[in-house]
């Protein structure tokens, strides 16, 4: 058998399989076996029981864990194969003051960045004490919070009387009397005293990527995320139209998908990452959200697409955020989000794991009769892109039955003109041609 991630094999028992040993811990735990080369020729070793004895009791005493030792004879010699199991540890696992991890067949010791996420993977930051003081906590946004809750009947024991260190204990943000890092983002008179880049920006940024516009929203949770959608709006257009003689507002990405990307930013970033800021970027044709911190472990950007649990990084933030009731069901908001772009007409939202977050995009529909005259079509090209748009693909043959005045050699040049502006592409040889969009 080959060495692996969960096997290896060493000459004799040392340093190196003490280090061995720690990396499957730190992993999904495994086996190493003493006295078999790389190769997996069986050498074996002068293993006494005393000498056995020793390498237990410097297992225990240098990495802290307890392992399962089988001790197997090489045939036709007195020498014996010594195989070491150990299990996946709960705790961190160090020798010598170093922390290794399992990669492939190798043992790799763990350092900086990757060290601290090691350390932070089990540990929610939202539930950390601190030596915060209940001074520091907004009443009013408290009593703001035990409203809408009570309104919306997902608490009924407290009230706006309520003690305010009985409604902190009874949401779980406070331990003794100490509170978490949660009450402080979410009911804090200034997080930003405590977490610097805790903070909302919000720019707009003009086609040849010049900024016209940067807000830096601070405050507690609550008031980043009103905050943010009024600064959202503010970077885009609106537009009215009267239906059954109320004015409706029409604006450029449906308030609802907004409103979920803008939360999801806020509320499952991993806060952990103390040196960048939860950021959106409001470009001419498309919004672009991100936070630092990518999927949790098991979810994955396929999983997104259907049905999935919810595994929120914050769990104690996301429950008040809940009772608030700004999620309306865990593990819906894709979902929501996907179905607000959907009945505006427009592209699904599209998701990505980068620059160590996730980022969200939300695209405008720059293909309306209005936009595409704007950018100096004509009649025939206008309806000819509305056509692709609803049916996805147009050929020659449609556009002559479209236009049955105009030459082939016009609707050619019409073709020709929106392939060359990038609107569309075409597929496929000259005969049965078709034109979609890019």
């Amino acid at each position: 058998m080959l060495e692996s991630e969960k096997i290896d094999y060493k000459e004799k028992f040392g340093d190196n399989t003490l280090k061995a040993l720690c990396a499957l811990a730190n992993t999904d735990g495994g086996t190493v076996v003493v006295g078999v080369s790389d190769e997996g020729e069986e050498k074996g070793i002068d293993l006494s029981n005393k000498k056995l004895e020793q390498i237990t009791e410097k297992i225990i005493g240098k990495l802290g864990i307890h392992p399962e030792i089988e001790v197997l004879n090489v045939e036709n010699t007195d020498r014996k194969i010594l195989k070491i199991h150990v299990s996946k540890s709960n705790v961190p696992v160090s020798f010598e003051g170093k922390y290794y991890k399992r990669v492939g067949n190798t043992t790799r010791e763990m350092k900086g960045e990757e060290l601290r996420e090691f350390f932070q993977k089990d540990m929610n930051w939202d539930s950390l004490i601190n030596d915060y003081s209940i001074e520091e906590i907004d009443e009013e946004t408290v009593k703001r919070f035990i409203r809408m809750a009570k309104e919306l009947g997902r608490i009924k024991a407290l009230d706006e009387n309520t003690p305010l260190e009985e409604v902190l204990k009874s949401l779980k943000l406070m331990e003794g009397e100490k509170l978490t890092n949660a009450a402080i983002m979410l009911f804090g008179k200034d997080p930003q005293a405590h977490f610097i880049n805790a903070v909302l920006r919000v720019v707009r940024i003009k086609g040849d990527n010049t900024i016209i516009g940067d807000r830096v929203i601070d405050g507690n949770l609550f008031t980043q995320f009103f905050n943010g959608e009024e600064a959202i709006k503010n970077f885009i257009n609106v537009r009215y139209e009267i239906k059954e003689l109320q004015r409706e507002e029409i604006w450029d990405y449906p308030i609802p998908a907004i409103r979920e990307a803008l939360l999801n930013a806020l509320i499952h970033r991993d806060y952990f990452k103390s040196n960048v800021q939860t950021q959106i970027k409001v470009f001419d044709d498309y919004i672009w959200f991100y936070n630092p911190g990518q999927l949790p472990q098991g979810i994955t950007l396929k999983g997104l697409e259907g049905i999935h649990p919810s595994v929120p990084r914050n769990p104690l933030i996301v429950h008040v955020v809940y009772l608030f009731g700004l999620i309306e069901e865990l593990g819906s908001g894709i979902r929501r989000m996907e179905e607000s772009m959907k009945a505006a007409g427009l592209p699904l939202p599209k998701f990505e794991e980068k620059f160590n977050g996730f980022c969200v995009y939300l695209e405008k529909d720059i293909y309306t009769a209005e936009r595409l005259k704007e950018m100096g079509l004509n009649e025939r090209q206008i309806k000819a892109v509305l056509y692709v748009k609803e049916n996805g693909e147009i050929t020659m043959s449609n556009i002559k039955k479209m236009f049955t005045g105009a030459s082939e050699k016009t609707l050619y040049r019409d073709l020709h003109e929106l392939v060359d502006k990038k609107i569309l592409k075409s597929v496929g040889e000259k005969k049965g041609r078709k034109y979609t969009l890019r």
